[in-house]
């Protein structure tokens, strides 16, 4: 009895220490999957089915499906339109607080984030994952009117706006209509007078490199891209982008073994023989 009674007193201490821990906020309680820590139980438990796979809570807007009901709470203010977050120094506006923190680094200059093949830095670590999609080729994001391919959903989205017909970027100067601002701003060179691009074959001059590629095909049979910096022209899109490393410092190709930096794959294939011959 003497024992039972001690033990009792310990257990009733323990659970009252609990309490004072509780109090003062002290995390006591650890999910195994990822280590991190909290007060209650049921807090635990509801972390616990983000790692279990388990998706509930669904939108009724757009179907998509999340483990916790906050998420889904928070989720669904991108489709009210409210966007109580704003940027001091843009005033661009965000529906989630954390957006609007992650999008502040931009203003701050620092770019932590580096690409390990052509020392290209970043703010956000999603942006460097987006930008290395451009090296790996792969392009997951398709049309599914026309079938192009793009590294982002963001270009994708961009050009859908080609088949729905909208423009909404129109021309000050003639009322001519474009899907993108991109496209908007090539054309005003046409007012400008300026014809910087010319035909090597027969000096033809246009304001717009596109404008000059284009004509090209007349003298060669063939889509052509024609560099800027020194002429050299090119049949596909990839080779004029490998060759533009010339012009550059960059250097996107590593080797493994060594870490010495290249600016085009067949100058790393032919140095990689001197660690074959080793």
């Amino acid at each position: 009895t003497e024992f039972q009674d001690q033990h009792g007193v310990r257990s009733q201490r323990s659970q009252e220490a609990d309490k004072r821990h509780r109090r003062k906020g002290q995390k006591i309680y650890s999910c195994d999957e990822c280590g991190k820590d909290f007060t209650r139980t049921d807090s635990l438990k509801t972390h616990q089915l983000i790692h279990s796979g388990v998706k509930p809570y669904s939108c009724e807007f757009c179907g998509k499906s999340f483990s916790l009901a906050g998420s889904l709470k928070t989720h669904q203010v991108i489709h009210s339109g409210v966007k109580p977050y704003s940027c001091d120094l843009c005033g661009k506006s965000f529906t989630q607080a954390g957006s609007l923190k992650t999008h502040q680094v931009i203003h701050s200059g620092v770019k932590p984030y580096s690409c390990d093949l052509c020392g290209k830095s970043f703010t956000q670590p999603g942006s460097l994952k987006t930008h290395k999609l451009i090296h790996s080729g792969v392009k997951p994001y398709s049309c599914d009117l026309c079938g192009k391919s793009f590294t982002q959903t963001g270009d994708l989205k961009t050009h859908k706006l080609i088949h729905s017909g909208f423009k909404p970027y129109s021309c000050d100067l003639c009322g001519k209509s474009f899907a993108r601002n991109s496209n908007l701003q090539r054309h005003l060179v046409t007012h400008s007078g300026i014809k910087a691009y010319s035909c090597d074959f027969c000096g033809k001059s246009f304001s717009d490199k596109h404008y000059r590629n284009s004509h090209l095909r007349i003298h060669t049979g063939n889509d052509v891209y024609c560099c800027d910096q020194c002429g050299k022209l090119f049949t596909t899109d990839g080779q004029i982008k490998q060759h533009m490393f010339i012009h550059t410092e960059e250097r996107p190709y590593k080797c493994d073994l060594c870490e010495k930096m290249f600016k085009a794959p067949h100058h790393l294939k032919n140095h990689q023989q001197i660690h074959t011959r080793k």
